[in-house]
């Protein structure tokens, strides 16, 4: 089976685990959010790229959500004590793939080249591809000021609530080698259970690709992030309800509107799904554990079946 899958933050990653948990790999092709990549140090970090690849590959950090198992801090504890820059935290055996990558891309390969490579090098079946090869930033304007993703999420934890959610670059930014032949091969379309705004939203801002979901001769199905209104982790649920209006599946649904055929949504969401607008697929969404992830991803590939 041939399934494409839209993934950006922690919760697609954990989703991917479960998507290639469920069918064969190597027919999983994940697409994944470049709106947050930036430079720290000198290296070039595409976190949800890492996120995505270290998850596949058993190494992610299960507890803290984000970067590598049996971490160690001895170079950020350097370059703190040293006056550096140190707001980003990156880890040691975190420190080694930025450096790949960063020779990489001085040496003029491009990011889907050296994402290849190390999906290779960890021993995946999966493609991962990032949504485009070119720069794409996203920002976010508040009423404190206008902020790059990484320093709104993480210098400034995300507490600015968002007034409107912008990509630099989105314009001329083309879809990474291999995305549209993905998506037009795809036989199942998934929107992981990411935020739509800030994880999925620098995906479809690429216009080629909305495009060829807007085209779709598959179902699409997204993954709701909320359960009971409410963001497992994040601020998901906060930007639904000021850019929204609110946090039902319902809105949810909105930021996917002509994109999709269905929506998952947790049980405690159930009493809410009349106003969804496309099939509601009722489950359990939290992913406490491989079995629990494995589970989610089978409700939304069961949608082939109803196509």
């Amino acid at each position: 089976m041939k399934v494409v899958v839209l993934s950006g933050g922690v919760g697609g990653a954990r989703f991917l685990r479960g998507v290639v948990d469920a069918v064969d790999p190597a027919g999983v092709t994940a697409v994944v959010n470049v709106g947050d990549d930036l430079e720290v140090l000198g290296l070039s970090v595409s976190p949800d790229l890492d996120s995505v690849l270290y998850a596949l590959a058993g190494l992610a950090d299960e507890e803290r959500g984000w970067g590598r198992a049996d971490e160690t801090w001895n170079a950020l504890a350097t370059v703190e004590a040293l006056g550096g820059e140190a707001w980003f935290r990156l880890g040691d055996r975190d420190l080694g793939l930025h450096v790949v990558r960063t020779q990489a891309l001085r040496g003029g390969e491009s990011l889907s080249t050296v994402t290849n490579r190390l999906t290779a090098a960890l021993g995946l079946e999966a493609t991962v591809l990032p949504a485009t090869d070119e720069s794409l930033r996203t920002w976010l304007d508040t009423p404190n000021g206008s902020f790059d993703f990484q320093h709104w999420f993480v210098a400034r934890a995300h507490r600015d609530p968002v007034d409107r959610v912008r990509f630099e670059g989105a314009a001329s930014a083309r879809p990474a080698p291999g995305v549209l032949e993905a998506l037009h091969h795809a036989e199942l379309i998934l929107i992981a259970p990411s935020n739509p705004f800030v994880s999925i939203g620098p995906i479809l801002a690429v216009e080629r690709i909305r495009s060829a979901l807007e085209r779709r001769r598959v179902p699409c199905v997204a993954v709701s992030p909320l359960i009971g209104g409410e963001a497992v982790k994040g601020p998901a649920g906060a930007m639904l309800h000021r850019l929204e209006g609110g946090t039902t599946p319902a809105h949810v649904a909105q930021c996917y509107a002509g994109l999709i055929d269905a929506l998952v949504v947790d049980e405690a969401d159930a009493h809410q799904i009349d106003a969804v607008g496309v099939r509601p697929i009722v489950t359990k969404t939290l992913m406490r554990d491989a079995a629990s992830r494995r589970a989610l991803a089978e409700a939304a590939l069961d949608a082939v079946a109803f196509a």
